[in-house]
């Protein structure tokens, strides 16, 4: 997608917002109350404090006092509905950005325009762009609404008492919510495009100088890094230093407008016979009016500056994702067992581009076992990708249960299709939690059983906090054996219909590889089973192989068939016994 022009950004974003409107419109009326209450609080107590000053009857101020009473609590009252109900609606709203945006960052196939995403940039679009978006409303149409809604009703009740007063009233108001507000985008446009990419590139060195600290001093380059970032943060603060000062010039200018305007107003009533109590009740109304006029220029200070964040919402917003491939109206009822089965499927990466799969046929009835090995690149995780509808295919058909896969809810298809990817994430929390990602519902029992095939549960049981024991970022408080048992475990609690096992024993040695594979599979004995791996032996029991090579399936049969054949696999476990055979003498 081209970059957004115009307001299209803004559109996109806003267009989100459809399902809150009667919120945000609500939010927007209170804060327009809250400024109106603020306006006639300090009106109405100057008009008590210039008339008490004539010592008049008690009797006389009663009426006053008790509405300065009231628009005071009133004041905060609607200041506090007026918080709540907006950041109600933004935060719902927010909800949806960040999973449409998650899932766009997810799954998207590479784009050859765009460079490849670093998890520091992927991390400033899923919490600092989108922040921009709870900004654009609360910061920015939320106070703009209110703003021109107290101006135009302070216009019409200074017109009741002095029409000549008000046309000074409406001309400073003009200036201080559309002048000033105009400058200040004109500005702040010229660096405030810059501020967003370049946090994202912050944040990417900073991950970068962290968890890459180990390989950056291997290969020398923890210098050139550092200076790459010192220089970026340079250009970060310069931007931001000058969108602070011609903040800073453009509020002086506004503070001096509400001060030429009150004045005018003052002249004007003065020179029209208006009365001296009623003259100091039009300057604070009008000092009022002013000064919420000049919430537009902060509303477009920051509009400004998030722009450029709002443009990378988005651009992603508007990508296509592999998701999108079924039918949007698809309301088949996904069968609890069937078969799935891939028929003539390829898969490019990219238009023109070598194909990933090349047409692939494969059959995964309930309760069948299948191994897919072959040399690394030769698309054996785009064939599980595809399965999982994780990418798109060009040519051919995905079926589940006979009818095409868009025929089946998306949200839904992980319960028929899923497992342990080769990009499986442990997350920062307790092992109960990483292992409720997989099936929320999932009882203790379950757990226990799962991690007893993944051969995690005696460590479970010997940790201080059993299930609570927190695992670290990315799983950094385990052993590479561990985590990876973690993350199949959760693939066995899910127990989607079938099983997809991307690299199960990574990280394991032989014997102990063997017996978690075994276990792992006859824990998914009523399903189906797909197992990706380097590793040939512990194969014997399953019901057919597949050796791919290139996207293609090169050679298939059941196990003593494969190993009796001439090729890649009869070559590769030959030497694989052989290394195995030396390491257990060892």
């Amino acid at each position: 997608m081209s970059e957004p022009n115009g307001l299209a950004a803004e559109r996109t974003v806003l267009g989100l917002a459809r399902p809150y409107a009667a919120r945000l419109t609500g939010a927007a009326a209170l804060a327009a109350g809250t400024d109106l209450a603020g306006l006639g609080l300090m009106a109405t107590a100057t008009w008590l404090l210039i008339t008490a000053a004539g010592q008049p009857p008690i009797t006389a101020l009663t009426v006053a006092i008790v509405a300065v009473r009231a628009l005071a609590i009133s004041r905060g009252v609607l200041r506090y509905g007026e918080r709540l109900a907006g950041h109600d609606a933004v935060l719902r709203m927010l909800t949806d950005v960040r999973a449409r945006i998650f899932g766009t960052l997810a799954t998207a196939p590479p784009d050859p325009k765009r460079q490849p995403a670093r998890s520091g940039d992927t991390l400033s679009r899923l919490v600092s762009d989108v922040d921009a978006v709870q900004d654009l409303v609360i910061r920015v149409v939320v106070p703009g609404v209110a703003a021109i809604a107290v101006g135009g009703l302070a216009a019409v009740g200074v017109a009741a008492v002095a029409p000549a007063a008000a046309l000074a009233l409406v001309a400073g108001w003009l200036v201080a919510g559309a002048a000033l507000p105009a400058t200040a985008v004109a500005v702040a446009r010229r660096h405030a495009l810059a501020v967003a990419p370049l946090r994202g590139e912050l944040a990417a060195d900073a991950i970068d100088l962290t968890h890459g600290a180990a390989d950056l001093a291997a290969f020398g380059a923890t210098r050139r890094a550092w200076e790459v970032a010192t220089t970026r943060i340079a250009r970060l603060a310069g931007v931001e230093r000058r969108l602070a000062a011609t903040g800073s010039a453009i509020d002086g200018a506004g503070t001096l407008v509400a001060g030429l305007t009150t004045g005018a107003v003052v002249v004007v009533a003065l020179r029209a016979g208006v009365s001296g109590v009623t003259v100091g009740v039009l300057a604070v109304a009008t000092l009022a009016a002013v000064e919420s006029a000049l919430a537009l220029v902060a509303a477009a200070r920051r509009w400004a500056e998030i722009r450029g964040a709002l443009r990378r919402v988005a651009d992603l917003l508007a990508t296509p994702t592999p998701a999108m491939d079924g039918d949007p109206a698809a309301d088949r009822r996904l069968p609890e067992r069937a078969t799935l089965a891939l028929r003539g499927v390829s898969v490019r990466y990219r238009a023109g581009g070598l194909r990933a799969l090349d047409g692939v046929d494969l059959t995964i009835p309930p309760g069948r076992r299948i191994a897919v090995v072959g040399p690394s690149g030769a698309g054996k995780s785009t064939l599980a990708a595809a399965l999982a509808r994780a990418v798109p295919t060009d040519e051919g058909e995905l079926t589940y249960g006979g009818a095409a896969v868009s025929a089946y809810p998306v949200e839904s298809w992980h319960r028929a299709v899923g497992g342990l990817f080769a990009d499986a994430h442990v997350f920062h929390a307790s092992v109960r939690d990483n292992l409720l990602l997989g099936r929320a519902d999932a009882i203790e029992p379950e757990l226990d059983a799962a991690c007893a095939a993944a051969g995690l549960l005696d460590w479970v049981r010997e940790q201080p906090d059993g299930w609570d024991t927190v695992v670290g970022e990315d799983g950094g408080q385990l052993s590479g054996g561990q985590r990876q048992r973690l993350a199949l475990a959760r693939a066995l609690v899910a127990a989607p219909a079938v099983l997809i096992l991307d690299e199960p024993t990574e990280g394991l040695d032989p014997a102990a590889a063997d017996r978690v594979l075994a276990d792992a599979v006859a824990a998914g004995h009523d399903r189906g089973v797909l197992l990706i791996t380097h590793r040939l032996r512990g194969l014997a029991d399953f019901d057919e192989i597949l050796v791919m090579d290139s996207g293609r399936i090169i050679q298939r049969g059941r196990p003593a068939e494969v190993r009796e054949e001439p090729g890649w696999f009869r070559d590769q476990w030959l030497l694989q016994d052989a290394a195995e055979r030396g390491y257990f003498r060892v």
